[in-house]
């Protein structure tokens, strides 16, 4: 930070000007950051994450929110932004958990499996004498 120079602070009165007239300044508060539409996200959910379609409602609703943003409406760019996001999110979810289960399905069976047969190769390897057979 450049603190070479002091610097004013914009919120403080303004001097009156020589013909005795004030400026007036209104405060605006921070500016809002500009909506996101996550196209780039959408795209990808729609490539590559497409189950059930949400990845392309997501890069549907990413194109109205990128449309909306660019006629100036802000609060139906960010709604819509928000209803691309939460598509790009389950679309990640449908795509990603099942194969998850699946994994997890197959290493506890394997487990099983193999706890299995360690038990039954015990009990086939059991040697009977002779009055077993009676």
């Amino acid at each position: 930070m450049d603190t070479s120079y002091p610097r004013e602070d914009p919120r403080a009165q303004a001097p009156a000007r020589a013909d005795g007239a004030a400026h007036t300044a209104l405060p605006l508060g921070v500016p809002r950051a500009a909506p996101r539409d996550h196209l780039i996200w959408s795209a990808f959910s729609t490539l590559y994450l497409n189950l059930c379609c949400l990845g392309f409602l997501a890069l549907a609703y990413s194109i109205k929110a990128r449309d909306q943003k660019a006629a100036g409406d802000l609060e139906a760019a960010r709604r819509l932004g928000s209803r691309a996001k939460c598509y790009n999110i389950l679309a990640a979810m449908w795509t990603l958990v099942p194969p998850l289960l699946l994994l997890a399905l197959v290493v506890t069976g394997a487990l099983h499996l193999s706890r299995l047969a360690k038990d039954s190769a015990a009990f086939f390897s059991t040697k009977f004498d002779d009055p077993d057979y009676d």
